[in-house]
């Protein structure tokens, strides 16, 4: 059964025509990206994808959402879409839809992917535990989480937005920091620093008197070695903020996913980010022990997306 499995986040709604079959995603087709700003809500969207594809869509899809999966209205926290649950699939021409959270199909990514397409990044160097919860965790536009359970071959996930806890500071200089995120944000949530723009966050509260940067220039610059203090103190918040989500998630395994972890791994891997995630007091030796491993698919969501759409139809 081929179908449209669709990951929409804040910046980018990702599409892809995929094969399942027997409760797996057999094959995902070459993905087409838009971007979110540029058009209305998915209905728009989706109009354009027959001829961004070449061919008509098929009558099924699977579609991750960044927003909770709740209520009539699904409303994005970081873009202006809203989606309208009732008469969905009549509108974009479907006889079946799954539509989840965008981090419930990450989860559901890193399952179906396994463990050849993860890299160590931190921790023993060992698969993710198929006997224990594994926290899912990325930031991008936002920060995503959730927890993937593994239980008598069928794969369930807890989508979560532990992201919006608040964020705690665990230094003076965090503390130093905090006048003017709280000036920025008011309530200061963990995603305001562990995202995309959180680094531009950090850097100003840092050096208010810094010269501004767009977002895609200052993480060129931390990638390439400059801006260090503020990626130094991003990767530690990082760490800090990871370990206190597998701790509330009761994980034994950390996924971390998406394109912005895989293009700072390097710059992680030598930075604070682990002595972070283990500084936890009394469960210092309990951290230890997680294997945090990095998802290197580029599309795990859409992966993701397509897997619980098969899920969904064995069961």
């Amino acid at each position: 059964m081929r179908i449209v499995a669709a990951d929409i986040g804040g910046t980018h709604a990702r599409f892809a025509i995929a094969e399942v079959a027997g409760g797996r995603c057999r094959e995902l087709g070459e993905p087409v990206t838009l971007k979110s700003g540029d058009f209305e809500g998915i209905e728009a969207a989706w109009a354009a994808l027959p001829a961004a594809f070449g061919h008509a869509l098929p009558e099924a899809a699977s579609i991750a959402v960044a927003a909770p999966i709740e209520g009539e209205v699904l409303a994005f926290v970081n873009n202006d879409w809203k989606i309208r649950r009732a008469g969905l699939a009549e509108r974009l021409g479907l006889r079946a839809l799954t539509l989840l959270n965008d981090f419930g199909a990450m989860a559901h990514g890193v399952a179906a992917l396994g463990h050849d397409a993860t890299e160590h990044l931190f921790g023993p160097d060992t698969p993710l535990p198929a006997d224990h919860p594994v926290s899912v965790i990325g930031p991008g536009t936002g920060l995503g989480s959730a927890i993937l359970l593994r239980r008598g071959g069928r794969i369930e996930v807890v989508e979560t937005e532990a992201a919006h806890i608040a964020f705690a500071p665990l230094d003076a200089t965090e503390e130093a920091m905090m006048p003017a995120l709280r000036r920025m944000y008011g309530r200061v949530s963990s995603e305001r620093l562990v995202s995309g723009p959180g680094l531009a966050a950090i850097r100003e509260a840092l050096d208010p008197d810094a010269a501004p940067m767009t977002d895609a220039d200052l993480w060129a610059a931390a990638l390439a070695g400059d801006e260090a203090e503020a990626f130094d103190r991003f990767a530690m918040i990082y760490g800090a903020v990871a370990g206190d989500i597998a701790l509330a998630h009761g994980a034994m395994g950390v996924a971390v996913v998406g394109g912005l972890s895989n293009r700072a791994k390097a710059r992680l891997r030598a930075s604070g980010f682990h002595a972070r995630f283990i500084d936890k007091g009394r469960y210092e030796g309990r951290m230890l022990r997680i294997p945090v491993r990095l998802v290197t698919h580029m599309h795990t969501g859409l992966v993701g997306a397509a897997a619980a759409f098969a899920q969904d139809c064995a069961d």
